[in-house]
């Protein structure tokens, strides 16, 4: 049980970077740095992703609904009773008579 003991107050104190053998611990610590460093890195990004993702589905909605919007003023537009409305103030009145169908045959 000291054994145990030891150990654990050697490694709270350090010992284990001061030993003879402390080159293999530098090694393995500034490998698990390194490790971490870059789990940070890759946890911002995927953040920095997840907020651009957010943003561009906010964007397309807004775009979507600005879509509706003008199709369905374009969809007032074009009926014939705006039409007709818009073409009054300029002068024009629908024709009395209605339309002739014009058959053409040709010969070959």
């Amino acid at each position: 049980m000291a054994g145990i003991k030891d150990s654990i107050f050697n490694v709270l104190k350090g010992k284990f970077l001061i030993s003879d053998d402390s080159l293999n611990n530098w090694g393995f610590i500034s490998f698990i740095v390194l490790l971490m460093l870059l789990m940070i890195a890759s946890a911002h990004s995927s953040d920095k992703k997840v907020m651009q993702i957010a943003k561009l589905n906010k964007e397309v909605k807004e775009l979507r609904a600005h879509f509706v919007d003008l199709r369905s003023i374009s969809m007032k537009m074009k009926l014939e009773s705006s039409i007709r409305k818009k073409v009054v103030e300029i002068g024009l009145v629908p024709s009395e008579t209605p339309p002739q169908v014009i058959n053409v045959i040709s010969k070959k």
